[in-house]
Formats: structure tokens, sequence, C-alpha cells
């Protein structure tokens, strides 16, 4: 009688572990482990003084610098980065435009306040311009967090159409790949493993 009750108390806690597990990956669709990623958007970046202000944990966007506002890319004849207090642009040897798998992180290089990256670093007629960043996370007691952002530019940095289209930071503090975000199914398949391979070592 122990030996059932034993093995049936497993048998519903690896299924309330796999439970556990579909119900995260269902409701966290955009954020797989640490990482938080806001998907595909199109937040236009306006061709002038102001451009746009983004908090990049809430989503809030402004034509003014805000309260909480975390990046601000801008410039009618130019395209210039701005972030909000306690932030930095990660560069690699002056180049702003983050090759894809670039960790951004306590160990980068950031550039405060106002960074000017050449016109030349861009990928004009391309969404392959990312720029990394450093950002304090209000709603994690200010702690000093990590990520990036993809930019979609057109014939050249300053004319239209212009616009973030993505953007992803660690929310652990940790750092984070620039252009990548985990694959939607992978923490499925990790919360499927755990259930895995705790039922193969109670039988």
């Amino acid at each position: 009688m122990a030996t059932l009750t034993k093995r049936l108390d497993t048998h519903f806690a690896a299924c309330a572990a796999a439970a556990a597990g579909a119900a995260l990956v269902g409701t966290a669709e955009n954020a797989q482990a640490a990482i938080v990623h806001s998907g595909a958007v199109n937040v236009n970046i306006p061709s002038s003084f102001a451009g746009i202000y983004l908090n990049v944990v809430t989503g809030a966007t402004g034509g003014a610098s805000f309260a909480g506002f975390d990046i601000n890319p801008y410039g009618a004849t130019y395209l210039r980065l701005f972030v909000g207090t306690g932030g930095g642009h990660a560069n690699v040897a002056g180049n702003f435009n983050l090759p894809v798998g670039t960790p951004v992180g306590p160990a980068s290089t950031f550039t405060a306040g106002v960074s000017n990256p050449p016109a030349a670093n861009w990928n004009l007629n391309s969404t392959n311009n990312i720029a990394g960043f450093r950002f304090t996370n209000e709603a994690m007691g200010n702690q000093i967090q990590y990520g990036w952002y993809r930019m979609s530019i057109s014939a050249s940095t300053f004319s239209q159409p212009r616009a973030i289209v993505e953007w992803a930071y660690d929310n652990t503090g940790g750092q984070i790949l620039a252009g990548v975000v985990p694959a939607p199914g992978a923490l499925a398949l990790l919360a499927l493993g755990a259930v895995s391979g705790r039922r193969r070592r109670v039988a």
C-alpha cells in the first residue's frame, strides 16, 4: 500500500509539473527564461530632433521625454541614440550597430548619454540595425539590466520610414546576446525534460 501511495504521489507531482510548465509557456509567449521580448512591433522614429522615447518594460512611448523612458533614437538629418538615467549604449570598437550574437552585459563597453554613430555604420534599406543598451528597470528595484533593439532604416539614416521593430532585455541583470531570442518551444522542452528525468529516477 505504501508503495502504491508513493507511486501515485509521484504520478500526480509529475502531472502538476507538466501542467505548470504548459501554463507558463501559454502565458509567457514573449518571455523565455529571463529574456523579455517585445515581439514584432512598428514604433516609428520621427525624423525630428525629439525622435521617439520608449520605456522597454511597459512599452510606453512619447514624442517628448517622460519619467522612466529607457531609449531615445532621434534626429532630423542623422540618427543618434540617447538613453535614460543610468543607461548607456553598447559598442564594439566604436561600432554601435552590433553584429547578431554580440554579448551585451556587465563586461560590455558603454557610451553614456548621447551616441552619435557614423551613418556608414548602419545598414540602409534594412532591418539589420541593432543597438545594445543598459537601463534602470524601475519594476525590478532599479536594477541595472541589459538589452538590445532592432531598427528598420530606409534610404538614409534620417528618412522615412524609420522604426524600432523589436527589442529584448534580460530581466535578471545578466548579459543578453544582441538580436537573439530563445525559440518559442524552448521553455516547454525544458519543462517536459525535467518531468521526464524525474519520472525516470523514481521508477
